[in-house]
């Protein structure tokens, strides 16, 4: 846990590949839920997040 937070904190492509992945993932479920329209309606922008996000942070060192 320590070195997923110290990465976080150095600017580490891994761990923050990781949370990007994650929010791509949380968007395309909020996109698929049938329930809770407020979800649906911030999913296209949470996972166009997720993907600008994960973009940038491919170019952070290793």
């Amino acid at each position: 846990m320590t070195n997923f937070i110290n990465g976080l904190l150095r600017l580490r492509r891994g761990p923050w590949e990781m949370v990007a992945s994650i929010l791509i993932a949380l968007g395309v479920v909020m996109l698929m839920q049938p329930l809770v329209l407020t979800l649906f309606t911030y999913s296209f922008v949470i996972t166009l997040v997720g993907t600008i996000m994960f973009i940038i942070v491919s170019h952070f060192p290793e």
